[in-house]
């Protein structure tokens, strides 16, 4: 059964409680007087979620010059912002663990895609790298609340347009009147993110519709788009007509930053 935004949000499997260890994380957001000891002895506490974060940071997506082992391994390799960012996304996928319908290696592959070309984006904007990256790996979220509370309904859509499709948000709002991105503001905004990274999620289908574009939202925006043709199988003709030209001059980018196939692989998030 279609829902109602209002209806999906207040279902009891839509919006859960973040995990302890997360939500510590989540408050260190804007801090500079981060204590990395006694992050890393959190994280300790919550082995299934130091689990995650470690197949995360030792994936293909990541080269890094050593497998990563512990947690205090993961801060000290990768950086405390980029394991905040991991450990936020390793708690969305524990409270998130099976939806129907998705295949939750290609989603977060293209999550960590999508994250990684956030990073290169929004240097010529002088935007924070970090933040970006966060904004980016958690700007797709929403799918996975959509397809936990509404599986048949979401069955249904996938068959005609998957959810990396490049017309996807339209074919959401078509058939349900909202989309992924204001599903996972919502939980973004329960988890208690910064107002920054819930307007970006919130705003990157369509940034430029709005009475002042936000650039995270902007770089947010060509990240995902990337992501789904890296999805779709990254084919230099798609990039050359499908290529966000508007959102590209916003950012003041050179295009070939993003159209040439070779910007983006399996490796790329580092």
């Amino acid at each position: 059964m279609v829902m109602r935004l209002q209806a999906l949000l207040q279902h009891p499997d839509a919006l859960p409680v973040v995990p302890e260890v997360a939500a510590r994380l989540i408050a260190t957001f804007g801090r500079d007087d981060v204590d990395l000891d006694s992050i890393t002895a959190d994280l300790e506490r919550d082995p299934a979620l130091v689990a995650r974060l470690l197949r995360q940071a030792n994936s293909a997506l990541f080269r890094l010059l050593r497998p990563v082992h512990s947690a205090r391994d993961a801060v000290m390799v990768l950086g405390f912002n980029r394991v905040r960012a991991l450990v936020v996304a390793a708690a969305v996928q524990s409270r998130f663990p099976a939806p129907p319908g998705m295949d939750l290696e290609r989603f977060w592959s293209y999550s960590f895609v999508a994250a990684s070309v956030a990073r290169r984006v929004c240097v010529p904007r002088r935007l924070d790298d970090n933040v970006a990256f966060t904004a980016a790996l958690l700007h797709a979220v929403g799918e996975l609340v959509m397809h936990q509370v509404m599986p048949e309904v979401m069955r249904d859509l996938d068959r005609t347009c998957p959810w990396y499709a490049l017309e996807r948000a339209g074919a959401e709002y078509q058939a349900l009147g909202y989309a992924y991105a204001e599903v996972g503001a919502a939980l973004a905004q329960h988890w208690r993110l910064p107002r920054l990274l819930v307007q970006a999620i919130e705003q990157h289908l369509d940034p430029l519709h709005r009475e002042s574009a936000d650039p995270l939202a902007a770089v947010v925006h060509l990240a995902a788009w990337r992501a789904r043709v890296w999805a779709l199988g990254n084919q230099r003709d798609m990039l050359i007509h499908t290529y966000p030209d508007a959102l590209g001059e916003l950012l003041q980018l050179d295009p070939d930053l993003l159209v040439d196939p070779d910007v983006v692989n399996p490796g790329a998030a580092r």
